[in-house]
């Protein structure tokens, strides 16, 4: 019989509780952690969609990338989406479990190793070492950065970024680097690693959430690509799925079929 706090062994394994941000709120959410586990559902957004299709799948885990509550909830009223989604899950036995900024800072299994794995990156390594977390057992810090097999014109690698991150459109600033060899990713907001990228010698940084002043930060020294926050992360719900099915066979894990992204493309 696995519980929930089997999973969540697991779970922080993979990424320690201690290595998330200090403004996050990683770790499980609603549930208890005596539960037997009978499903899971890997998401980015725990949604009160995605509550209702594990619900309808039989599952009572969501194990989801970004937490549902950041803040303290003073109320529980159902009078916006998280406090719904809070109400639909606790009347029907549904635990959630956030792995975020925690499953960012690593690089073995973490969001910005599988952006690197996606672009075929050779070599990759943390972007903004944390050194004082760091050991035998993780490497721990921001964004990566790796470099391409072969050299290729910015033009070419934009269609070629577009097609492997599966991606709508780009934002990107002036193609000041003719070719592109170095690349540096961080999935979602990363925009206060662009020194650091910079200073790495990046052609190109690639990331989410970009305001329009900060793209003159790029100031000619480097090309920056805004490729959507949930389309730089969408493929930590496969990398999340295959980890938790690997070590678990005794439930079904399941990838959500429902689109959180909040934004829409015309």
């Amino acid at each position: 019989m696995i519980k929930i706090r089997d999973l969540c062994g697991f779970l922080q394994e993979i990424a320690p509780l201690k290595f998330q941000e200090d403004y996050d709120n990683a770790g499980l959410i609603v549930g208890d952690i005596n539960q037997e586990i009978k499903g899971v559902v890997v998401c980015l957004d725990s949604t009160e969609k995605v509550i209702e299709e594990a619900i309808n799948m039989g599952c009572n885990v969501v194990v989801a990338h970004h937490p549902i509550v950041f803040s303290g909830l003073k109320k529980i009223t159902g009078r916006n989406y998280v406090e719904r989604a809070i109400i639909k899950a606790i009347k029907n036995d549904v635990a959630i479990y956030a792995i975020h900024t925690n499953l960012d800072n690593v690089l073995d299994h973490g969001v910005n190793e599988m952006i690197a794995k996606k672009l075929e990156l050779l070599n990759p390594v943390i972007l903004r070492p944390k050194e004082e977390l760091s050991g035998d057992t993780y490497t721990v810090g921001s964004g990566v950065i790796g470099e391409l097999k072969n050299h290729m014109s910015s033009e070419d690698f934009l269609r070629y970024l577009k097609d492997e991150m599966d991606v709508n459109c780009i934002k990107h600033t002036e193609l000041v680097r003719p070719t592109i060899k170095r690349v540096a990713v961080c999935g979602g907001s990363g925009g206060f690693l662009l020194n650091d990228a910079i200073l790495a010698k990046a052609d190109i940084f690639i990331t989410s959430d970009y305001k329009y002043h900060e793209y003159f930060d790029a100031d000619g020294k480097i090309i920056i690509a805004d490729i959507g926050h949930y389309e730089s992360e969408q493929f930590t719900i496969p990398l999340l799925h295959r980890e938790i099915s690997k070590n678990f066979s005794t439930f079904a894990t399941h990838c959500t079929k429902v689109n959180t992204n909040p934004v829409n493309y015309f």
